[in-house]
């Protein structure tokens, strides 16, 4: 069987779950090395993996011929720069979300990538999660009529370090997390955001206050063709992970999500008791391995992703559209780019050489 050489850069937590799929679910998929900024980290994670190769940088990856495709799990602000030595070296890319910080920098990662003639996919693991997954097919079978109302809350359990916010390399509220709902819509409703309005505030994190962010926001959207959006994304819910998105139809409702994890409930004379989803890695193990699993998949068959640079380029669009409603205090019209074949991308760069 054909496997697909692949390197991880970056392996923090996510990264580290990414090369422990690779290495260990995916039978299709090689896992030939792992870096890191912190070597010691890429030295350490090589060795739990039982890998050989370890290093510190992207360009070390990419030198290596038995490397075909590059996982890039490092922080946002990093994402672009290493999807340039990537699409140079001629190697597929998995990309995490968000694609990358400015929609600026998007387009132009979506020109150099289709010159390169590498694939590129974004990580946006709720596309990938089963019950959404369903909820998708039930809707193109027209079981609930057309999707009218696209409605999704997201609450974490805690903030992030301050050191999080402090390093100034993960994007702000709207880039590092609501923009999974902002793909989530697109995908569910399947139409593009055509309008935002966002309402943010610091709440429950002053700290969050001296990086300029918030970490509570409302949003309301307008679809393209004239359907509608609400957004909830909160930073603390003190009591567990809380993702749930429903779409309303014209003949009926779907509504995705849970937050208990386990089917189990503790009755005792001192009330009801059951657990909760503690953890974004928890809460969407199946989405993370589904979505690795389809990466290969497609690289190994010769396709393209199914969420693609595009995908990832229209979500950071809409992200900077909210960033400055909520700046300005009024909607604001999402700068939505017409998606074009890659044969048209690489046509037009062929043309203006």
């Amino acid at each position: 069987m054909a496997k697909l050489g692949m390197g991880v850069l970056g392996v923090g937590t996510m990264g580290r779950q990414h090369a422990h799929n690779i290495r260990s679910l995916i039978p299709e998929a090689k896992l030939i090395a792992v870096a890191d900024a912190d070597l010691k980290r890429a030295k350490q994670v090589a060795a739990e993996l039982e890998i050989e190769y370890a290093c510190n940088s992207i360009e070390a990856l990419v030198e290596r011929k038995d490397i075909q495709a590059i996982v890039i799990v490092t922080p946002a602000k990093f994402h672009g720069a290493a999807m340039r030595v990537c699409a140079q070296a001629g190697k597929d890319i998995f990309c995490e979300k968000p694609f990358t910080l400015t929609v600026e920098e998007a387009d132009e990662l979506l020109d150099v990538t289709a010159k390169a003639g590498v694939r590129v996919q974004v990580g946006h693991v709720r596309r990938y999660d089963p019950p959404n997954v369903k909820a998708k097919k039930r809707i193109e079978a027209g079981e609930i009529g057309d999707p009218v109302i696209f409605k999704s809350l997201a609450r974490d359990p805690a903030p992030p370090p301050v050191g999080y916010m402090a390093s100034g390399v993960n994007g702000m509220f709207f880039q590092d997390s609501t923009v999974h709902e902002f793909d989530l819509g697109r995908w569910l409703m399947n139409d593009e955001i055509a309008e935002i309005h966002a309402y943010g505030a610091v709440l429950v994190f002053p700290e969050i206050a001296q990086f300029n962010d918030i970490d509570t926001a409302l949003l309301n959207m307008k679809f393209s063709r004239g359907t509608l959006g609400a957004v909830e994304n909160y930073m603390q819910s003190g009591y567990g992970y809380d993702i749930r998105t429903e779409i309303v139809g014209s003949k009926g409702t779907i509504i995705m999500g849970y937050l208990q994890q386990t089917a189990e409930i503790l009755l005792t004379a001192g009330g009801a008791r059951t657990d909760v989803v503690d953890h974004f890695l928890v809460r969407f193990a199946d989405g993370y391995l589904n979505e690795m699993r389809d990466f290969v998949q497609t690289i190994l068959a010769d396709r393209e992703p199914e969420v693609d640079a595009f995908d990832g380029r229209q979500a950071v669009a809409v992200a900077a559209a909210a960033e400055r409603s909520y700046r300005e205090g009024r909607a604001v019209a999402v700068q939505n780019r017409t998606r074009a074949s890659r044969a048209v991308l690489e046509q037009n760069q062929v043309s203006s050489r």
